[in-house]
């Protein structure tokens, strides 16, 4: 399965995002997750920078994979913002961050949480597919390419 569309919805895709720390950004992704989650702002936050805490979520290529467990959370959940100008976030290659996506989990989802994670992983390690996050035109077009509607659409 290459697309998330398990992971999104439409409301959890944003593009041209202002972020100028990663403070900023966690209250923003967080901010988000409550609108199409349902989940409280302050905790999600709050449980981000523990998880940053224990050492950075950006892997490289100016990507980063913020993750945190959730008392409550039922099921594995995401947010992905485009930044408009990317942001430090200590990444092993010391490239700035202009694409996140956040990955929420029940605290009990061992094994779910870590497929997730490395599916939203190989996703993004694809050059060819971050390129077209970079150059989609809106939140729309992210959330298409991050659902897979765009290639569902062209088989149609």
């Amino acid at each position: 399965m290459n697309d998330l569309d398990d992971l999104l919805t439409p409301e959890a895709v944003a593009s041209g995002v202002t972020a100028g720390s990663k403070k900023k950004l966690f209250a923003l992704l967080a901010e988000a997750a409550g609108r199409a989650h349902g989940l409280d702002p302050a905790v999600v936050a709050a449980q981000l920078a523990a998880r940053e805490r224990l050492g950075s979520t950006g892997f490289g290529g100016g990507i980063a994979i913020p993750h945190a467990r959730i008392e409550g959370l039922d099921r594995v959940r995401g947010v992905m913002m485009r930044l408009d100008r990317p942001l430090d976030f200590g990444s092993v290659d010391e490239i700035p961050v202009d694409l996140v996506f956040m990955l929420l989990s029940p605290v009990a989802a061992g094994a779910e949480h870590l497929k997730a994670l490395a599916r939203v992983s190989r996703r993004m390690r694809d050059r060819g597919f971050t390129a077209k996050l970079r150059g989609a035109g809106s939140a729309d077009a992210l959330y298409a390419l991050l659902a897979g509607t765009e290639a569902r659409d062209a088989a149609a």
